[in-house]
């Protein structure tokens, strides 16, 4: 294995070229990125370079002399348009082809839409810096989506002085995720701050004036920014022969197809940990699994499955949301530390029989890493969490 390809030159696919080099592989590597930045962090994106806390530079993830010195063959500001299994090469936007021996997908995702023109969305270095022009004291803003990226965006905005519309059509935010009780406690944060929250509305279209609801309401604003969730960034691999199924469908391996590995926010791969296919959009989980992939792709003898429990955090007005595990589909909650009212608190989450997941507000992050701990281990519902515990309904 001569020429290795890495498309996607975000954290995921970073995180492989470097473990790439680091373990040994000294043949050609390219690394190929549909925007023309060096890779960059997103996650504050929605919070610190939105507040004008940090400027653009803060946002590398290596300085330029460890990028250098991991002697790639860089293409930035070039997307991927198609890929040949056969012939393993992988053809650019510019009419360059990549030719490859072992190839890493790592092209993340893109923010969903609505109908009409005008709305921000936030995924991009330059999608941040336009939104956070338009953002001062007395703008309307309308936030379409209570999610992670919606709701630290609204609270931003409303330190920044904006008068904030949140439209969420779930009953409260993240009830898919986190249950109803921690939800209804997301929901207050807003609302105490003076955050015009709606739930169970939903938007259909974005105007001139603002957001229509599907009632035919009209929310007027001076800016909208839409978060309802993101595509990945599939449409590329159309008739390569990879199976594609709201992502690159991977085994245990992170594997694709022979030779072909899938990481970060585009990649649905099965976790035996949790004996389900998932995808997880959280930058921990981008870094970890571009590691795995690389190490997988170089050293097949000895590929390992890729396993973990996933890591995700949110910082939202005063409150810091930490959360292991994976909590969609979960059967039960149950608070086991702290209190619930007074927004300081862990809740454990059942699925089946077992432990999937615990999230924290207001915590130290060492009582959350027992329960991750506990996670990891497989543990039994019953065994993991106090009989004493406040159960609430999923």
């Amino acid at each position: 294995m001569r020429r290795i390809a890495v498309v996607g030159a975000s954290a995921a696919g970073l995180a492989a070229a470097e473990t790439l080099r680091r373990e040994g592989y000294d043949g050609t590597l390219t690394l190929v990125g549909d925007e023309p930045q060096a890779p960059y962090d997103r996650p504050p994106l929605s919070k610190q370079v939105l507040a004008a806390q940090w400027q653009p530079a803060r946002l590398a993830l290596r300085p330029p002399a460890d990028l250098a010195a991991l002697d790639l063959d860089l293409r930035l500001g070039v997307a991927a348009t198609g890929l040949e299994l056969t012939e393993r090469t992988v053809r650019l936007a510019d009419g360059t082809e990549v030719p490859y021996d072992g190839l890493i997908v790592a092209t993340g995702v893109r923010p969903r839409r609505l109908p009409g023109a005008g709305a921000h969305v936030l995924r991009t270095l330059d999608d941040a810096l336009v939104l956070r022009d338009r953002l001062g004291p007395g703008v309307r803003l309308v936030v379409v989506g209570a999610g992670f990226l919606g709701a630290e965006a609204a609270a931003v905005a409303w330190r920044l002085g904006a008068k904030v519309t949140l439209l969420e059509p779930a009953a409260v935010p993240l009830a898919h995720a986190v249950g109803a009780e921690v939800g209804a406690l997301l929901a207050r944060a807003h609302v105490e701050r003076g955050v015009d929250l709606r739930c169970g509305v939903t938007a259909s279209e974005v105007t001139e004036d603002g957001v229509r609801l599907a009632d035919g309401e009209l929310v007027e604003s001076d800016e909208v920014l839409v978060a309802v969730g993101s595509q990945p960034n599939t449409e590329w691999l159309e008739g390569s022969g990879l199976a594609v199924g709201d992502g690159v469908v991977c085994d245990e391996y992170c594997e694709a197809a022979r030779n072909v590995y899938a990481a970060g926010d585009v990649a649905r791969w099965h976790n035996p940990l949790f004996g389900t296919s998932m995808r997880i959009e959280h930058r921990t989980n981008a870094a970890e699994q571009g590691m795995a992939a690389a190490r997988n792709l170089l050293r097949p003898d000895t590929r390992k499955p890729f396993a973990p429990v996933p890591y995700f955090w949110s910082d939202q007005y005063d409150m810091k949301i930490q959360a292991y595990g994976y909590l969609r589909g979960h059967d039960e909650v149950a608070v086991v530390d702290g209190d619930l009212a007074e927004g300081r608190f862990v809740a454990a989450y059942r699925t089946g029989g077992g432990l999937s997941g615990a999230l924290a507000v207001g915590m130290p992050p060492r009582v959350l890493r027992v329960w991750r701990q506990a996670i990891a281990a497989g543990a039994a519902w019953g065994e993991a969490v106090r009989t004493d515990a406040t159960v609430a309904g999923a």
